[in-house]
C-alpha cells in the first residue's frame, strides 16, 4: 500500500474538477485528481456537451445546405450524410478537447490518479490498493442520466438508450421517440430530425422546457415544430416494450383516457440526470444527503465531516458544467484561505438548437408570483437586419425583463441566433446591477445580433427604434 500526500486531491475531472483543480494548483496547493474514465473532461467532455455540440454543428450545415443554399446563391449537388464520418469528426473533437485538459494537468503538475476513489475515512482517499492522504477532498463526483419506472435503458443494445447512447447510435433510425422535452431530448431530438429521423417528444408537462420563460416555449415549440419534430404534450410514459430491433412506447393522457402506443427504432430517454456518489463510501464517513439524493453543503461548499468539500452535479443547483466550473474556483479560494463567491442569481442556461435559446436571472412569472413590480422589455429577431440575413429572423426574440421602479435587470430571455452567446452581455449588466437603460444607452455596433439586446432594453423605456 503506498501512500502519497498532498493539500487538495479533487474526485472528478469534469468541468468543476479539473477547474477546480487547476485553480488550486495557481493558488500553490499540492493537487491530484482521481478519474476512472480513461480521459479527462467528465461527462461534458465525452459524452454530452462537446459531442452534441458537434452532432449540432454538423447538421445545422446540413440543414442549411438543404434549405437554404439555393436561394443564396449556392448551386450544386446537397450534401449526402456520412453518419460513420459524423461520429469520427464527433470523436475527434472530443479528443482535442480532453487532450487539452490533459496538457493543462502537465503544464499545473496536477498529478491524475488513475482509478475510481472510495474515502476509507476524512483525509485519506483510497484507490485501487492504494491510499493518498489530503488535508482537503473536493468531491465533484457528477450525475448520470435518469430512467423511469418501467423503461430500462440498454445502450449498448441500441434501441432504448439514454444521452450517452444517442451520441454513438449505429445507423440514424426512421422513427424515434424522445421521452422529455427538456434541454438534452430537444437538443439531441434536433439533431436526428435534420438527418431524417420521423422525431416525437412525449412529454409528462404541458410545455417544453418546463420552467422556461413562457414566451420562449411557446415560441420555441412552433419553431421545432416548423423543423420537423411531434410533440405529445400532457403524456405520462407508462412503459416501453423492446423487441430484437423495434420498441413501443406506451403513455398515458394526463387528461385521462385510455393507453396510447408509439412504434420507434430507438427511444431516447431523456428526463433529466441525478447525482452520482455511488461508491464513495460516504454513509460510512458520515457525509450528510439531502433527500434527493445530493450531498449537503454549506455557503462555503462544506461538507458536515471537516475538510471534506462538494461541487457541481452533485450538490444543489442547477446541472450546468459552468456553475460546476465556478464553484470549482471558489471551493479552490476557500482552501487557499481567500475570499470566493458565487453569485446564483446570474448562472446562464443554454439550449443548444437552432435557434439557440438563452436565459438569465428570474422570469416574469415567478417575479410577478414574489410580488414584484416589473416591467419588459421585448424585440424580435424580424427586425434585426443581421439575422434577416442568416435567415434566422423568425420568431426569435429578445426579452429583458427589469424593476419597474428601479429600472434594475432582473432577468432575460432570448431565442434566436446567437443566443448563447448574445446572453452574456445581461449577465454582465446583472453582475454590476445594471439597468435596462445603461443597456439602451451602449453603443452596439451594426450589423450584429446585438442589437436586438439593445433594442430590448429600449423597449423598456420609450420604445424600440426598429419595430
Amino acid at each position: 500500500m503506498n501512500m502519497a500526500s498532498y493539500d487538495v486531491i479533487v474526485i472528478g475531472a469534469g468541468p468543476g474538477g479539473y477547474v477546480c483543480a487547476i485553480r488550486c494548483a495557481q493558488l500553490g496547493l499540492k493537487t491530484a485528481v482521481v478519474e476512472g474514465r480513461y480521459t479527462l473532461g467528465g461527462t461534458c467532455l465525452n459524452v454530452g456537451c462537446i459531442p452534441s455540440k458537434a452532432l449540432l454543428h454538423s447538421t445545422h450545415l446540413l440543414h442549411e445546405a438543404e434549405h437554404n443554399f439555393a436561394h443564396m446563391g449556392l448551386k450544386g449537388k446537397s450534401p449526402s450524410v456520412d453518419w460513420s464520418q459524423m461520429k469520427s469528426y464527433k470523436e475527434e473533437v472530443i479528443g482535442q478537447n480532453t487532450g487539452g485538459i490533459e496538457f493543462l494537468f502537465k503544464k499545473n503538475k496536477i498529478d491524475w490518479i488513475k482509478g475510481w476513489a472510495s474515502l476509507s475515512e476524512a483525509g485519506k482517499v483510497k484507490v485501487g490498493d492504494d491510499t493518498h492522504e489530503a488535508k482537503n477532498i473536493v468531491i465533484a463526483s457528477g450525475s448520470v442520466p435518469s430512467s423511469l419506472p418501467g423503461v430500462e435503458v440498454d445502450n449498448d443494445k441500441g434501441i432504448v438508450v439514454d444521452s450517452t447512447g444517442a451520441l454513438d447510435l449505429p445507423k440514424i433510425p426512421k422513427k424515434m421517440v424522445v421521452i422529455g422535452a427538456g434541454v438534452i431530448g430537444l437538443e439531441l431530438g434536433s439533431v436526428y430530425a435534420r438527418l431524417g429521423s420521423d422525431v416525437t417528444v412525449v412529454e409528462y408537462m404541458d410545455a417544453v422546457c418546463p420552467g422556461m420563460d413562457k414566451d420562449v416555449q411557446r415560441s420555441f415549440k412552433r419553431i421545432l415544430e416548423k423543423q420537423g419534430l411531434n410533440f405529445i404534450m400532457g403524456a405520462a410514459v407508462q412503459e416501453v416494450e423492446t423487441s430484437k430491433t423495434k420498441a413501443k412506447v406506451k403513455y398515458q393522457p394526463k387528461k385521462g383516457g385510455d393507453d396510447e402506443v408509439i412504434d420507434a427504432d430507438v427511444v431516447l430517454v431523456a428526463t433529466g440526470r441525478k447525482p452520482y456518489a455511488e461508491g464513495l463510501g460516504l454513509d460510512a464517513l458520515g457525509v450528510k444527503m439531502t433527500e434527493r439524493g445530493q450531498i449537503a453543503t454549506d455557503a462555503h461548499w462544506a461538507t458536515n465531516v471537516k475538510g471534506v468539500y462538494a461541487i457541481g452535479d452533485v450538490i444543489e443547483g442547477p446541472m450546468l458544467a459552468h456553475k460546476a466550473e465556478d464553484e470549482g474556483m471558489a471551493v479552490a479560494e476557500v482552501i487557499a484561505g481567500k475570499h470566493a463567491h458565487v453569485n446564483y442569481g446570474v448562472i446562464p442556461g443554454v439550449v443548444y438548437t437552432t435557434p439557440e435559446v438563452a436565459t438569465v436571472g428570474q422570469t416574469e412569472d415567478a417575479l410577478k408570483a414574489e410580488g414584484r413590480k416589473i416591467k419588459t422589455g421585448k424585440f424580435m429577431f424580424m427586425g434585426n437586419a443581421r439575422a434577416k440575413a442568416v435567415h434566422q429572423a423568425e420568431g426569435g426574440f429578445v426579452k429583458l425583463i427589469a424593476d419597474k421602479e428601479t429600472d434594475r435587470i432582473l432577468g432575460a430571455a432570448i431565442i434566436g441566433p446567437g443566443a448563447g452567446d448574445l446572453i452574456h452581455e445581461i449577465c454582465v449588466a446583472m453582475e454590476f446591477g445594471a439597468s435596462a437603460e445603461d443597456l439602451a444607452l451602449t453603443c452596439h455596433a451594426h450589423p450584429t445580433y446585438s442589437e436586438a439586446v439593445r433594442e430590448a432594453a429600449l423597449a423598456c423605456g420609450d420604445g424600440p427604434i426598429h419595430s
